[in-house]
């Protein structure tokens, strides 16, 4: 089976390439160079759909897109669906030491945080979705050099080190897009 990443983003392509081709070779993964769609949903579900849809319908292949990000509980959930951009553009360490700035103040007690992912798959049958959410805190600092994104600032629940000091073996066995991508694989499994 032919699948299509609606994603630019080379880190999650890497990360998903990984979990599922492992569980599934008879799975091939295909990038998606398609234009990118705009995000304009309010929610991970909504913006995960939008892409799938965009490089379902620009390809005729089954599509599979994600959206994901960092839910802050002190900040009410933020940044949530503008993790990405939550310093004003895509610049992950401008977008980390916005966030470490933001929490500067706050207690450990007080820095619970939750990475969330929503992938969504679009084919010829309609539309899906598999949701995960990997809960933690913030760490007072950046630590770590594996993985993208907020890694070097989020502590998963049960460790002491940062998503980014774990090594990506155990990162992509627990993180939130790993649980997910895993719905995602017992359904592609029972097709």
């Amino acid at each position: 089976m032919k699948l299509v990443l609606a994603t630019h983003n080379q880190g999650k392509v890497q990360e998903l390439q990984a979990i599922i081709s492992a569980a599934l070779p008879n799975v091939e993964l295909v990038g998606y160079d398609g234009p990118e769609p705009v995000e304009d949903g309010t929610s991970f579900l909504a913006n995960a759909l939008i892409k799938a849809r965009a490089a379902h319908e620009l390809t005729g292949l089954p599509a599979i897109a994600d959206d994901s990000g960092l839910a802050v509980e002190i900040l009410g959930g933020s940044p949530g669906i503008f993790t990405a951009i939550w310093a004003g553009g895509k610049d992950n360490v401008a977008n980390r030491q916005l966030l470490l700035a933001q929490l500067r103040d706050i207690a450990a007690e007080h820095r619970a945080a939750s990475f969330v992912c929503t992938i969504a798959m679009v084919d010829d049958q309609g539309e899906r979705s598999f949701s995960a959410v990997w809960p933690g805190s913030i760490a007072f600092e950046e630590r770590g050099t594996h993985g993208h994104g907020y890694d070097p600032v989020f502590i998963p629940e049960g460790f002491e080190v940062t998503a980014a000091e774990l090594e990506p073996e155990i990162k992509n066995a627990l993180s939130h897009r790993a649980q997910a991508v895993s719905s995602l694989i017992e359904y592609l499994a029972s097709l």
